[in-house]
């Protein structure tokens, strides 16, 4: 019960943030997240002797949001800058054989967690990026449900034991088919929806049918990818959640995992289409 109450409030606060939420209320949420969710991974970087400080990894976090909104052309100076003093605080404070460790942790959790988090803002102010960003998340928590009850119930053969025991084929192949049927539904209402009510146009899509069907299932492979490289962290860091923050759930990574590859990569598609002029999603 906890597991779906924490869940409908989830949904409810993503859908009004989408809905009615700002630009810059979108950005706050998002850094909100990636803040916490830095915070889960530094305490992976810990258990595994490696500890992040703490100034650092909120400072890092907050200079990339603000470089993402302000002038998005920098972000890349903005990392380059935060890891060099990163680098430099292990050089001087750290064990000389953690040096090298402990600034490649730090930049893994820029690139790992504030960098796909920093696209949802960015995902939203695209064309028609109000149906792309719902989407994405229909395709990541659909697939994410479909796994987890379908893998529990008709699960028999493993999909990656050394990393996830618990997950399945059967679950896998039952996410896959979840996100492309609940992914299309979201584009045919929307559609509906707009010739309906002109009012609903923020929910129109200009692409075919097909093109959305292989972008869910693109993307849920991705999301699908992102649960099983949280599960590496964690195994490593020899901890079952990365949290408790969330009721049911456990920690903020463990709701987010699959989201920080899948965004990246519905971000990758907007760039090919943009790039090569292939119309708008």
């Amino acid at each position: 019960m906890k597991r779906i109450l924490t869940a409908i409030v989830l949904i409810a606060l993503v859908a009004a943030l989408i809905f009615f939420g700002k630009m810059w209320m979108v950005t706050i949420a998002a850094a909100l997240v990636a803040g916490l969710a830095a915070m889960e991974f530094r305490g992976f970087a810990e258990s595994g002797g490696c500890p992040i400080p703490l100034w650092w990894t909120i400072s890092a976090v907050a200079l990339f949001f603000l470089a993402t909104f302000f002038r998005p052309l920098d972000t890349i100076t903005v990392v380059a800058f935060v890891t060099l003093v990163l680098f430099a605080v292990a050089a001087f404070r750290m064990s000389l054989e953690r040096v090298l460790l402990q600034t490649a942790v730090g930049l893994l959790m820029l690139v790992y967690i504030a960098y796909p988090l920093t696209l949802i803002p960015q995902i939203l102010n695209e064309e028609n990026g109000t149906a792309l960003l719902l989407f994405l998340f229909v395709c990541v928590w659909s697939g994410d449900i479909a796994a987890l009850y379908i893998g529990k119930r008709f699960g028999r053969h493993k999909f990656s034991p050394r990393l996830s025991p618990n997950k399945t084929w059967e679950g896998a192949v039952a996410s896959i088919v979840a996100s492309c049927v609940f992914g299309m539904s979201l584009i045919l209402l929307g559609d509906w929806l707009t010739q309906q009510n002109s009012s609903f146009m923020r929910l129109h899509t200009s692409e075919p049918w097909w093109v959305f069907l292989i972008l869910a299932a693109m993307l849920n492979a991705a999301a699908q990818f992102g649960d099983l490289l949280e599960s590496a962290l964690k195994r490593g860091a020899g901890v079952k959640d990365s949290g408790t923050m969330l009721p049911g759930h456990g920690g903020i990574l463990d709701r987010i995992d699959a989201l920080l590859v899948a965004a990246p990569v519905l971000w990758f598609v907007i760039v090919l289409r943009d790039y090569f002029s292939l119309g708008s999603l």
